[in-house]
């Protein structure tokens, strides 16, 4: 598990003050970046190795709204990995510890071209890098 804190800035409100429902998507992707950048799967060598790790999946519950200057802690973690896809989990808290929101992201692993590919016969380094990131999470 990785964690990562973002603030949320006033322009991801809405007219209700609230931060708009879309910017959480933004906060998984930004935590899953750090979570590749923290265990040296930058985006450079997947893009190197051609790469592509399209969403196939969203889901999402709000439990508790966020306001513009909270500090959101999100924590994320690799919740599966096949070789053929990876899964992602996310909790977001505020800063007095309460839970805003629960999401998990489905990706597929493709080449440049979109095609679907077998991770052990695509880049078995980056095979080895998603397994250790998953088995890491599953220790924790």
């Amino acid at each position: 598990m990785t964690e990562f804190t973002r603030k949320v800035n006033y322009y991801e409100t809405d007219k209700m003050g609230v931060t708009h429902h879309s910017n959480y998507v933004r906060y998984m992707e930004e935590a899953r970046a750090e979570l590749f950048e923290q265990l040296g799967v930058s985006y450079e060598l997947m893009g190197k190795a051609g790469l592509m790790l399209p969403v196939a999946e969203i889901e999402g519950k709000y439990k508790h709204s966020s306001t513009a200057g909270d500090r959101l802690r999100i924590e994320v973690r690799t919740l599966e990995y096949t070789g053929v896809r990876l899964v992602f989990g996310f909790n977001m808290y505020g800063e007095k510890g309460e839970l805003v929101f629960t999401g998990k992201v489905t990706h597929g692993c493709s080449n440049a071209q979109g095609h679907p590919v077998i991770m052990r016969r695509f880049s078995p380094e980056l095979d080895s890098l998603f397994k250790a990131m998953a088995d890491i999470d599953k220790e924790e």
